[in-house]
């Protein structure tokens, strides 16, 4: 029974969670307290609370304490091409796209690379903090071959750059090559994503071709850690 104290303790706190009780980002009860709470030791307390925290309950934030975390995670597909708005429009959920920055520069060596351009070609460069419920959650990276997208204003990048695409350019998206990675958050992430105690974020490399196969658009979509959960559907091949 003693062995499973912590399973009965960590059950009980997903039991509060999810039920409301703790509600999101409220600060749990020290060790100590809850060692007293549970009658137990402070080992089967920390065992409990390491679960949580693994299972994305709770995150520790050292020198502070514990944090419930906000369970109501948005879905983003990993397969499909799917637009922001288009998403933001489906989880019926208030939500904004601020511009930060917009010009058209010359590629560096990085973009050159990821874009296959030269240091000749022009490109359309596009950050994007996306806004749900009043907090900054992602930026978006947008870069586009200007020889595929001749004209771009900030005000198309204010609402759907996919719709002014496919709708008045009638540019044919075809397909997306995506990479997946969690990094530290870089300055211009703290600058421009609502951060709070988080130290990674979750980014999203898109490559995206046009139906003839050619490389028009590079994004980096950069997420804050707690708001996503990334969702795809297999199937084994025979």
């Amino acid at each position: 029974m003693k062995n499973n104290k912590y399973l009965i303790i960590y059950e009980e706190m997903v039991e509060q969670i999810q039920n409301g009780t703790l509600k999101p980002n409220t600060k749990l009860p020290s060790e100590n307290d809850l060692v007293e709470q549970y009658d137990t030791s402070r080992e089967t307390v920390r065992k409990a609370l390491t679960m949580l925290s693994q299972n994305g309950y709770i995150q520790k934030v050292r020198g502070k304490g514990s944090f419930v975390l906000d369970m109501t995670k948005f879905d983003f597909p990993i397969s499909g091409l799917v637009s922001f708005k288009e998403l933001a429009q489906k989880m019926g959920k208030p939500w904004k796209t601020i511009v930060n920055e917009f010009e058209l520069i010359k590629p560096d060596d990085y973009l050159q690379k990821h874009l296959s351009v030269t240091g000749k070609d022009f490109v359309w460069k596009v950050l994007r903090s996306r806004e749900m419920d009043g907090e900054r959650i992602i930026l978006d990276k947008d870069f586009f071959n200007k020889k595929y997208v001749p004209i771009l204003t900030k005000e198309i990048c204010e609402g759907s750059i996919y719709e002014y695409l496919e709708e008045d350019l009638q540019l044919k998206i075809s397909f997306a090559k995506k990479e997946i990675y969690v990094e530290e958050p870089t300055e211009e992430d703290c600058r421009y994503i609502d951060l709070q105690d988080y130290n990674h974020v979750v980014v999203v490399k898109n490559f995206v071709y046009l139906e003839d196969a050619s490389l028009f658009q590079y994004t980096e979509s950069r997420h804050r850690l707690d708001k996503f959960r990334f969702v795809d559907f297999a199937r084994r091949g025979h």
